[in-house]
């Protein structure tokens, strides 16, 4: 699929689209596949790319790789948890780019685990990164953006961040916190000229999940769950992204940007509904009616959906 923003002819009309030239944008999490697609993007769009990672080799070769295609970017190890490592962290890229445009809050951590079992220690690793790393990277890279009376935050959450993710410890409680986070920086920094906004990415490969996709048939019943009827890509993502950093988006401000292929609007469509059923599924195009019998077969065979409705032998 084709993307519209950061590939092909495209590119140069983007760029100019998105007005991002010269703008300092710093991205968490760097060296991960949403948050390298991201930095590609922004960089492709004319930003100078603060790359921030605890990983600091993978993190490098990102920057030497961006360097290849002209972008100007500069890898920075950071412990966006520590707020020593975060300062430190601001002041080397302030001394290298000057103060930021744009903060991109994108790293994170996912431990398993239930509430029943899981220790304080791994609740509190998990809360330290995706919630209490937000804030410190939203404080710290924001005081410059208040001198200056205008900026952009952009926080990546989840999907999880609406609907609990059972066995993930604090994973959902976390994201649901940077929605909220979100909202409050909003609602205190807008008035003098910030932004901030969330995006809720839904099922996205990534070279960490790529493994994942590879048991069984999970990429079919997961692409069946989705009304887009496909996996994410982390470019979907790093798009919205784009976008939400630019002025192309400069009275959005508070909001959350859900990008899931239409999995949340899915949600009715997995519960039973007898008398509701599908009269098609979604890899048909047959439009001539059919018994019931032969569409519960056919749902059977490519719809997921149908294991939770009971119908399936």
């Amino acid at each position: 699929m084709t993307n519209q923003i950061s590939q092909g002819s495209s590119g140069a009309t983007a760029r100019h689209w998105l007005a991002l030239d010269g703008q300092v944008c710093v991205v968490s999490g760097a060296a991960g596949g949403i948050g390298s697609a991201i930095a590609h993007v922004l960089g492709d769009a004319g930003a100078r790319v603060a790359l921030l990672d605890r990983d600091e080799e993978k993190c490098r070769a990102l920057a030497q790789t961006l360097n290849a295609k002209g972008i100007d970017a500069r890898a920075f190890a950071c412990d966006i948890g520590d707020i020593d490592s975060v300062r430190a962290t601001v002041n080397d890229v302030e001394s290298a780019y000057g103060a930021a445009d744009v903060l991109v809050n994108n790293a994170g951590l996912l431990r398993p685990g239930g509430i029943e079992e899981i220790g304080l220690d791994a609740w509190n690793a998990i809360l330290r990164v995706n919630l209490t790393g937000y804030m410190l990277c939203s404080q710290q890279f924001g005081h410059g953006m208040l001198k200056r009376g205008a900026g952009a935050l952009v926080h990546v959450a989840s999907v999880a961040a609406h609907h609990p993710q059972t066995y993930s410890g604090a994973y959902s409680p976390g994201k649901a916190g940077v929605a909220m986070l979100s909202k409050q920086l909003a609602a205190e920094w807008g008035p003098r000229g910030i932004r901030s906004n969330t995006v809720c990415p839904g099922m996205i490969r990534t070279p960490l999940s790529a493994a994942f996709y590879e048991h069984g048939d999970i990429e079919r019943r997961r692409s069946a769950m989705t009304a887009s009827r496909r996996i994410g890509e982390p470019n979907d993502i790093a798009d919205v992204v784009a976008f939400l950093a630019s002025a192309r988006a400069a009275y959005v401000n508070g909001a959350e940007i859900v990008v899931d292929g239409g999995l949340e609007s899915m949600l009715m469509d997995l519960v039973p509904r007898p008398g509701f059923e599908a009269t098609q599924t979604a890899q048909t195009t047959q439009t001539t009616q059919t018994t019931q019998t032969t569409q519960t077969a056919q749902a059977s065979q490519t719809d997921p959906r149908t294991l939770k409705q009971g119908r399936a032998s």
